[in-house]
């Protein structure tokens, strides 16, 4: 299987299992309208395809990973929708289609996201397939992750920095917490849900997935600049329309493109004791900086 099919199977699994997780009905329609909404208004499942092919690379199968690969795009789902919401960025286009909180209002699209993040939780402590002491350390890695001090506390900067931040070191921290933290949270989920990751195994998925977060941001600043609103999905240039910090504004563009392929090389050369098991992985990393939106 070629990498294009192989990222199109792994995003069809994981939209399929989503859609299992989440038939449920509740006491509120609106809410559980809402909830749908900000899962399945379409998204690359970028977090569910590490995870999977990080599971692939230790040895371990798509099943033990279904879990944990619904969980972190269900943290990644909240933090869009309250990323979107007034108080934050105001955004009014996510994936080609009203922002949810345009969609509904604005104290849906807050519960929706309250919602979805304690959801993520809830299928990792019930994971069937997941041994338990491999669940808790899942959720104890996705909570640091997506808490006070990893994906909180990077939006938290980011709304901080408009206008502040003049240097790549401080850039660099801003996003490997608001990005980063959920994206080596789900390479290292997906490894540990098999059973079969070693502490060496697990240090060199952090490397990978730590540059990889990196270089994923930018290839977000560079869109954001080069890319097209009807592409993207959402407003082409709103960092710049809100004073954001990015690598192409500090760097300039073409130093970041070659920050983003310099973070590319680490991150890969970091799995080459996988052997073969890691080229799936590899794959989606070239996937992450070739991506087009």
């Amino acid at each position: 299987m070629n990498t294009p099919e192989y990222i199109k199977s792994l995003q069809d699994r994981a939209s399929a299992v989503l859609e299992s997780r989440l038939n449920f009905t509740g006491h509120s329609e609106r809410l559980v309208n809402a909830i749908h909404y900000a899962v399945h208004g379409g998204g690359k499942r970028i977090r569910p395809l590490l995870c999977y092919a990080s599971a692939e690379a230790v040895g371990g199968t798509l099943d033990k990973a279904d879990d944990c690969a619904c969980a972190v795009e269900l943290i990644h789902a909240y933090s869009l929708v309250h990323d979107d919401l007034p108080a934050m960025d105001n955004d009014e286009l996510r994936r080609g289609q009203p922002t949810s909180h345009i969609k509904f209002d604005e104290a849906t699209a807050i519960l929706a996201g309250d919602a979805l993040q304690s959801l993520a939780f809830e299928l990792l402590a019930n994971a069937g397939k997941i041994d338990p002491s491999s669940s808790l350390e899942m959720i104890r890695i996705l909570s640091e992750a997506a808490g006070w001090k990893g994906m909180v506390a990077g939006q938290s900067l980011d709304i901080e920095s408009a206008g502040k931040i003049k240097n790549e070191e401080d850039l660099a921290l801003m996003h490997r917490l608001k990005t980063g933290a959920l994206i080596t949270a789900s390479v290292k989920m997906g490894a540990i849900s098999t059973g079969l990751a070693s502490t060496t195994s697990l240090a060199q998925l952090e490397t990978f997935a730590t540059c990889m977060g990196l270089a994923f941001q930018i290839k977000d600043d560079i869109l954001d600049v080069e890319g097209e609103t009807e592409v993207l999905g959402k407003q082409q240039g709103q960092d710049q329309s809100l004073n954001k910090p990015t690598y192409p504004a500090i760097l300039g563009l073409e130093e970041a493109r070659k920050r983003m392929l310099a973070l590319f090389e680490e991150g890969t050369q970091a799995l080459d004791s996988f052997g073969m098991n890691a080229e799936k992985l590899k794959g989606i990393a070239s996937y992450i900086i070739e991506r087009r939106h």
